[in-house]
């Protein structure tokens, strides 16, 4: 991208030196950093939902993933998301296996490669080694980064993808070499097998040259998008009927004004925070991009260079897009804007080595975000509420106590999938979502190939079995309770059942009732 004053002939330096900069040992070092930050809690961490049904989901193999995603339901498609990383994951344990920790590795390695992609990236933006590093480190310590560098999902994949994206793209606007343009391609492809949430990312990035009356860079990568969608048309086939999907169940919210300050504080922190420290880190947060707002205002009126107005740019367009498309069919979700937060730690880095920050904002501007960071990374490794609990523990303790014909009857299916990974023969059931509703994701053709099947109410789940454990996140109890339906779940239950006792298991309550005798 030739961006004000970083001419061809810039560039060509640049880029000499950089061969001799591409692994170092300051790079070998954060990225040795990053790693071992990355580690924290990995095997302590609670398992939850999304990350075991992505366990269970993959290990079933390729052509059972297609059907429990593409088999037509009569809203869509069984499933929203491509294959991409469900893919990479069944692959993966092939040969690390199905822990916890083996599965997690897949996406600390993503996470890893992206970190040295935003080294790179720094790197052709400001052809300076000093200052790819403190992006590099930043980024190594952003606790946005570190939680999905973790999950078992595909948003650390999603993020590396369109960073190699990102990288292709400034070489080949800086070089002209067609090279660029091919890998440009196949990365964008990729990151859309990965999410499809990746198209705003990539619209974004398409719409700059537009913006700078860039027609040449326009051309390319307009050629270079119609590739990028040739490799991906197996799959854009696909979309009409999972998008039907989206528009007829699906658990996300039409988004508000306020999910921008959310979004600056999931950047900088991560959420949720504790309830006491969210006053004072909105403050840092604040102050920090109030700041690097009026550096990059600063750079664009008295200097030639844009690089700081384009990371904004990029750290902002692909949420403000996806904002938009919301208010017609909600689909916001923060963490598919992990790509756009990868970008926003390059813009704080370029701030903070800005010719325009004054030594004493800068040590300002480093304290707040080291603060934010710690606030961040503890609440990371220390976090437990809801949708974690400790399913392996409780799993064990079930086992140990079943008796003949007892069952295990969820209330849904967000405590079902995180037990069933740690213990696939206990008898286990669960009580279906509302038809149509947000929480009606997991359609019967993924519940097959899962081998599991939702009950339609609690006298379904419980088969009439002489004890009835029943497991309920303490989040969702007083609704259970209210519910004056005689077959929802508490009102069955007290009916023919004898409360016998109640444990709590940090979020979770779990219930023993013995059937009463006629």
């Amino acid at each position: 991208m030739k961006m004000g004053s970083k001419n061809y002939l810039v560039w060509i330096n640049a880029s000499s030196l950089m061969q001799k900069e591409y692994v170092t040992p300051r790079v070998a070092a954060i990225l040795m950093l990053a790693f071992c930050i990355r580690l924290l809690g990995i095997v302590s961490r609670p398992i939850w939902y999304d990350e075991s049904i992505a366990i269970l989901f993959a290990e079933k193999g390729f052509k059972a993933m297609l059907y429990g995603t593409l088999a037509p339901t009569g809203a869509g498609s069984a499933n929203v998301h491509p294959l991409g990383y469900y893919t990479s994951l069944w692959l993966w344990m092939k040969v690390f296996g199905e822990s916890l920790v083996a599965a997690r590795l897949l996406s600390i390695l993503a996470a890893l490669i992206t970190l040295y992609l935003v080294y790179l990236i720094a790197f052709e933006l400001m052809a300076d080694v000093k200052k790819a590093l403190i992006s590099m480190l930043i980024a190594s310590l952003s606790p946005f980064l570190v939680h999905y560098a973790q999950e078992i999902r595909m948003y650390s994949l999603l993020a590396m993808w369109l960073m190699l994206a990102t990288y292709a793209y400034l070489k080949a606007v800086n070089s002209g070499h067609w090279k660029w343009w091919l890998l440009f391609s196949f990365s964008a492809a990729f990151a859309q097998y990965t999410h499809h949430l990746a198209a705003f990312y990539l619209i974004a990035l398409a719409l700059w040259p537009l913006i700078q009356g860039d027609w040449k860079s326009l051309y390319r990568l307009t050629v270079a998008g119609v590739a990028a969608l040739i490799i991906y048309a197996p799959w854009a086939i696909q979309l009409p009927a999972q998008f039907s999907k989206v528009q007829n169940s699906y658990w996300v919210a039409r988004p508000d004004i306020s999910k921008f300050f959310t979004l600056i504080l999931v950047y900088l922190t991560n959420t949720p925070l504790p309830a006491g420290s969210v006053a004072l880190v909105l403050f840092m947060v604040l102050v920090i991009v109030t700041i690097g707002l009026v550096q990059t205002i600063k750079a664009t009126r008295y200097s030639a260079s844009s690089t700081g107005l384009w990371l904004l740019y990029v750290a902002f367009a692909p949420a403000l897009l996806l904002f938009l498309f919301s208010q017609w069919q909600p689909v916001y979700i923060e963490r598919a804007l992990l790509p756009s937060g990868t970008i926003f730690c390059i813009w704080l880095a370029w701030v903070l080595t800005s010719s325009y920050l004054s030594t004493a904002l800068q040590r300002v501007m480093v304290g707040m975000l080291v603060a934010c960071s710690l606030f961040g990374l503890f609440q990371h490794v220390m976090y437990r509420d809801v949708p974690y609990g400790p399913f392996k523990e409780l799993a064990v303790s079930l086992r140990q106590r079943m008796e003949i014909d007892d069952v295990i009857v969820h209330a849904t299916k967000m405590s079902m999938l995180p037990t069933l990974f740690f213990d696939r023969t206990l008898p286990q059931e669960y009580i279906d979502d509302p038809a149509g509703s947000g929480q009606d994701t997991l359609s019967l053709p993924t519940q097959q190939v899962l081998g599991i099947r939702a009950q339609s109410d609690i006298e379904s789940a419980s088969h009439g079995a002489r004890r009835v454990w029943l497991v309920v996140f303490q989040r969702d109890l007083a609704s259970f309770e209210a519910d004056p339906n005689p077959k929802s779940v508490f009102q069955y239950l007290n009916s023919h059942y004898a409360l016998n006792s109640v444990e709590t298991w940090n979020g979770l309550r779990v219930f023993l009732y013995m059937k009463k005798q006629p």
